[in-house]
């Protein structure tokens, strides 16, 4: 413990007004490791969370030899963004997303450009834009009223308690699939992404990656994808080819790889859009979408069981809004005021990405006083940033301002925050929406609220 705290005095340089940020230290490589291991855990939010109470809420920390900057307050995080925001909206590439997004071909990873601004305006626009979400209505409802029928069958006929994180795992799998390619998934989505890769940290020693297998199952894995995706563009340009150029009434039962191919077709999409990049989109719109819509929905019931009064407002709100009716709507899920709240305090508590994708800097910059290296990863740490978000039941409403409030920021803030957030809010209060109008929640038997477990698994999304 005693080198330990030495190495970490060293590394993690809380910031003075007279101190420099880039000051690389010569520590052994094998020292490098073990401190790597021991400051990220399994829970790297919470650890960096902890460090940075100790150092202070702007630490330069070298995760292998990479120089990194980790910034755990809302206030430097919001000031980053305003200030420098287009100098640090690049991507660090990595393992995983070279392998099976076409070399970052996508747009959560393409560095800052021409290319990304480019294909970002057509999702925001073509695929994400408002009118696009609630044209997916009726795949929600098909998938949740199968989901609403499923437990209620269960009920009658078991009585057993539920395990849920199948069940919303599965109907937020579907909805995303449904909408982005047209079919449900015929298999539960792999776990790619949540494991540090070797190579990321130390990018000189990415061989061990190769003789870890890392790098053949990335390999394997993309070319299950790769020919999946080519299997659904051919499926849809088939069906498009066979389809009346005039029918107008299918306009919106279009999913996103009908919209992009029909963008293709209609000359609308930037010329260096290969078939690779059409591919790498859609991939970011199905695995963003899922995890992310579980990972929420799963916590929101968690703290609604567990905060009965709680549980019983949103529930009266629900009931009262819905009026006795068989089906709830979108309109009448905006009146919903408690429900928005409780979505929203969700995600203040438990961020679905708490350590918000990185960035790095794409040119030196001087900020606050110190200089910071081009190439630098920024990652902003989300998690227990936010203590100044009014809590469910309060008078104060919560808001987004489309990743501009940077006191609160679950979907990333900025150029480069996610396009998605409406497409995610309108599943998560839909499907909450529902449980709360058709059932009781109620925790098992013989438990009680102070006895439930919330916390996190190893490598959890969200906090």
């Amino acid at each position: 413990m005693a080198l330990l705290s030495v190495l970490m005095k060293q590394l993690l340089q809380p910031f003075t007004e007279t101190s420099e940020i880039y000051n690389p230290l010569s520590i052994s490589l094998l020292l490098l490791i073990l401190l790597l291991t021991l400051l990220l855990g399994t829970l790297p939010h919470r650890s960096l969370k902890a460090l940075s109470e100790r150092y202070g809420a702007l630490m330069f920390v070298y995760f292998g030899n990479s120089p990194t900057l980790v910034v755990s307050s809302a206030e430097l995080a919001g000031e980053m963004f305003k200030t420098h925001d287009i100098v640090t909206s690049n991507r660090p590439k990595t393992t995983p997303a070279n392998i099976l997004l076409y070399e970052c071909r996508d747009i959560g990873f393409a560095n800052y450009g021409e290319y990304w601004r480019k294909v970002r305006k057509i999702c925001v626009l073509e695929l994400l834009s408002l009118r696009r979400v609630q044209s997916f209505q009726h795949i929600r409802d098909d998938e949740v009223s199968s989901l609403i029928n499923k437990i209620r069958h269960l009920c009658f006929n078991k009585g057993r308690p539920l395990n849920l994180t199948e069940m919303l795992l599965t109907v937020s799998n579907n909805i995303v699939s449904r909408c982005v390619l047209g079919r449900k998934a015929d298999e539960e989505e792999k776990n790619i992404g949540k494991s540090n890769k070797f190579g990321d940290v130390f990018p000189s020693f990415g061989w061990l990656d190769v003789l870890s297998g890392l790098i053949g199952r990335l390999n394997t894995t993309a070319r299950a994808l790769d020919a999946l995706l080519d299997e659904v563009i051919e499926e849809h340009t088939n069906k498009a080819a066979s389809e009346s150029n005039d029918d107008d009434n299918q306009l919106d039962k279009k999913d996103f790889v009908d919209i992009l191919l029909q963008l293709r077709k209609d000359g609308m999409l930037v010329a260096e859009l290969s078939q690779d990049n059409l591919k790498a989109i859609i991939l970011d719109m199905f695995v963003a979408g899922t995890d992310s819509t579980t990972t929420t929905l799963e916590w929101a019931m968690a703290e609604l069981v567990k905060n009965p009064t709680s549980m019983k407002r949103a529930r009266e709100e629900v009931r009262s809004v819905a009026k006795g009716k068989l089906n709830i709507n979108m309109k009448e899920i905006e009146k919903m005021e408690y429900l928005k709240c409780v979505v929203k305090e969700t995600l203040r508590l438990h961020p679905p990405a708490p350590l918000l994708l990185p960035r790095e800097i794409a040119e030196s910059l001087k900020w606050r006083g110190y200089d910071i290296p081009s190439k630098t990863r920024v990652i902003v740490n989300a998690y227990g940033q936010f203590k100044g978000i009014p809590k469910v039941g309060t008078s104060q409403k919560i808001s987004f301002q489309t990743g501009q409030d940077f006191q609160f920021i679950p979907f990333g803030a900025g150029r480069r925050g996610c396009p998605g957030m409406s497409f995610a809010l309108a599943t998560v209060e839909y499907v909450i929406a529902n449980f709360l109008y058709w059932f009781d929640w109620n925790l098992p038997l013989g438990e009680v609220e102070e006895n439930l477990d919330m916390s996190e698994v190893k490598w959890a999304s969200g906090s």
